[in-house]
């Protein structure tokens, strides 16, 4: 879909739900924009953490995580109704090899997008 390359997953630093970087940022505004301008999209935004921690720990930093991203959303004029947050912990892991880069990819906020 036109949408895919719009909707990239946002990375997170080791136990932190700050959305920085200029990519993470870059991508929240161009989330922002096109669903100013398509009003009929709504989006899942889900939290994901590395295996690493306890797992009620990491679904409450998942819940950080893809709230970060909505409140950054809404700052950026975007209607909240279509906005939601869903945190998975780390039971979707993208990667399961044991190393930093995998821990990498797998902090992070995904987006799934509908249409009404």
């Amino acid at each position: 879909p036109a949408w895919a390359a719009v909707f990239r997953n946002i990375k997170f630093d080791y136990n932190s739900n700050l959305v920085k970087g200029q990519d993470n940022l870059s991508t929240v505004r161009s989330v922002a924009d096109y669903m100013k301008s398509h009003r009929n999209v709504y989006v899942f935004v889900e939290g994901h953490c590395d295996e690493r921690g306890p797992e009620a720990y990491n679904l409450a930093l998942g819940s950080r995580r893809s709230n970060s991203v909505r409140n950054l959303l809404i700052d950026e004029g975007v209607n909240p109704d279509n906005v939601f947050t869903i945190s998975y912990g780390k039971e979707r892991p993208l990667f399961l090899d044991q190393n930093e880069e995998a821990h990498s990819q797998n902090r992070r906020a995904e987006f799934k997008v509908f249409e009404r």
